[in-house]
């Protein structure tokens, strides 16, 4: 393009010294000079707005999470809750994911019945324990800028699975399905927050019931190997 525009101006300089034919020639010049800037321009912004790799890859490798949040059951009081999880990342959208959490039976009306009555009905402050496998599915992702620092991104995803819940009141299998969102920092780090909605059986009192047994948590997440 530089060689173009002095082109341009040599053929400026010569219609100037009255030289008739080159004044058209200096025309055409001229706009092409303008019309090949004004196409690297479109070309660099072009190139700017184009999909760039992913800095932050999850496909092939292992995360390992660990969790803490709250457990709240229909037929039970709510009661905190501690979650360790590996997931798979089989590609950048599917994730297999297997969880182990722990929580504690409570429940405030069986307490006030025991009371009242002078009774046992049941042994509450027993431990519960999940096990649940599920299929993580990324919907979306994005990016984000905290307070001018470096712009970070993030993945929102679903969650379907099951698995057992063990303690005194259930029964049988435990359906689940959630959403999560996962932010990334580095190339090996994140923050995860999760909500999911445990379907089963539980018996109390004599009543059984189809409930929905619903856990949040937020924790940490590394990924294996370090580097993507």
């Amino acid at each position: 393009m530089i060689e173009r525009c002095v082109l341009t101006f040599a053929l400026l300089a010569s219609a100037t010294f009255g030289v008739v034919p080159s004044i058209a020639s200096a025309q055409e010049a001229t706009s092409a000079c303008i019309d090949e800037a004004i196409r690297d321009e479109l070309n660099a912004r072009r190139r700017y707005r184009g999909v760039r790799e992913r800095i932050f890859q999850k496909a092939g490798r292992f995360e390992l999470s660990a969790m803490g949040g709250v457990y709240a059951a229909d037929l039970l009081s709510a009661s905190y809750l501690l979650q360790g999880a590996l997931t798979y990342h089989v590609t950048e959208d599917i994730g297999l994911e297997a969880s182990f959490a722990y929580s504690r039976a409570e429940s405030e009306l069986v307490r006030i019945i025991e009371n009242d009555r002078g009774v046992t009905l049941i042994r509450l402050d027993q431990p519960v324990y999940i096990y649940q496998a599920h299929l993580l599915w990324t919907l979306a992702y994005g990016k984000m800028r905290w307070f001018g620092a470096d712009i970070g991104r993030f993945d929102f995803n679903i969650a379907l699975g099951g698995g057992v819940t063990d303690n005194q009141t259930s029964r049988g299998l435990t359906g689940s399905f959630g959403i999560g969102v996962k932010f990334f920092f580095g190339e090996w780090f994140s923050i995860r927050i999760d909500l999911r909605d445990q379907i089963l059986e539980q018996e109390l009192l004599g009543e059984s019931a189809i409930v929905n047994n619903l856990t949040a948590t937020l924790g940490l997440s590394i990924f294996i190997p370090f580097e993507s």
